[in-house]
């Protein structure tokens, strides 16, 4: 009787893993040709962290192409996330507005802040429409959520629509959520943090550096936003062997850049095989490491595939995502795991007759 009523009504975050957790997993976007690190480092771990840890902020500041002072550090990118809440918006006075079908715990944190929530939805083709996302913001709004590429939209914003919503809302901050952009070939928008004092980017050594386990996320903004994110955090918030990790992959660049080129190439073959299969209904443009794509009786498809231990996620409960599957581009094995039972399954259900590679 004395948990906050938003908390009771609350819908957690959930994911494929909760119910499958073995077998070929692409669906949550993880790297699976693994770390882009080599850690032989001896710790003290009797000893608290660094608080701040300057020495990873170092590397990201050279690596990002920002200072040192417009980083911040968080147990993966929720905690910066949830920290944003806290700091700019007041429970149940102000709102935040978010761009469906987007990343899932933007609508979590939001209720866990009793925070009002307002949806400017994204156009079928998943681009941003700017003036109806305009005209959702009020006085009360304090943050815009961006997600570039999306998830699970896969699609990046390109920065001149970030930098018109910059210009024309300056009564709170714009996030932008780039924990896909490695595998976009696109410029981040860090390079519009000198510009645009409201502007806050997210990013995660989770995807292209293949290091989830670690949990390690970082805001890049203003050095006053991010004085007052580090004020809020809570203390010692990143372990020390979370900081050795990540020092390893950021000082063996050489490994990232090695496994970007081969997921990349990966997602070209996948894509192509999934372009050949006459049951796929439709194949969205990616900029990130998986691929959405619509097929008859999606969900059918998807647990079957998981009873049969190949993973992947059902999205067609959201916006503009009828039928939709989500896979992540795996290595080739897995790849050709999961094209070989999405067919099998199809043809069990009648969904298809034939497979033409």
């Amino acid at each position: 009787s004395i948990v906050r009523p938003n908390i009771w009504e609350l819908e957690p975050y959930r994911c494929a893993r909760d119910d499958y957790s073995e077998g070929v997993l692409l669906d949550a976007n993880e790297n699976s040709i693994g770390p882009a690190v080599h850690s032989n480092s001896s710790l003290q771990l009797n000893r608290y962290p660094d608080p701040l840890h300057f020495d990873v902020k170092e590397r990201l500041s050279t690596f990002r192409h920002v200072k040192k002072e417009q980083i911040f550090l968080g147990v993966g990118s929720d905690e910066a996330i949830d920290i944003l809440f806290r700091i700019f918006c007041s429970p149940k006075v102000d709102n935040v507005v978010i761009t469906p079908p987007t990343y899932g715990m933007y609508k979590v944190c939001a209720k866990v802040n009793d925070i009002n929530i307002k949806q400017a939805p994204l156009t079928s083709e998943f681009d941003v429409d700017l003036p109806l996302l305009l005209s959702a913001i009020d006085i009360n709004t304090k943050i815009v959520w961006l997600c570039s590429p999306g998830n699970p939209t896969s699609k990046v914003i390109p920065n001149a629509i970030v930098e018109d919503l910059l210009s024309q809302f300056t009564n709170g901050v714009v996030v932008v959520d780039e924990a896909y952009i490695d595998f976009s070939g696109t410029t981040s928008a860090c390079t519009l943090i000198d510009k645009y004092p409201n502007l806050i980017v997210l990013q995660t050594l989770s995807k292209a550096f293949g290091l989830a386990g670690i949990r390690l996320g970082m805001a890049y903004g203003n050095e006053s936003i991010i004085q007052i994110m580090n004020n809020v955090k809570a203390p010692y918030n990143v372990n020390k062997l979370t900081a050795d990790v990540a020092l390893s992959a950021l000082n063996d660049l050489a490994t990232y850049h090695q496994n970007l080129v081969k997921i990349l190439k990966e997602r070209e073959y996948l894509l192509s095989q999934l372009r050949s299969l006459p049951f796929i209904t439709k194949i969205h443009h990616t900029d990130a490491n998986f691929i959405l794509f619509a097929v008859p009786r999606a969900y059918d498809i998807y647990k079957t595939m998981a009873d049969r231990g190949v993973v992947c996620r059902f999205r067609g409960s959201e916006l503009h995502c009828t039928d939709c599957l989500r896979v992540t581009v795996g290595i080739r094995e897995e790849n050709d795991k999961f094209l070989h039972l999405l067919v099998a399954i199809a043809t069990e259900l009648g969904v298809t007759d034939k497979y033409s590679n």
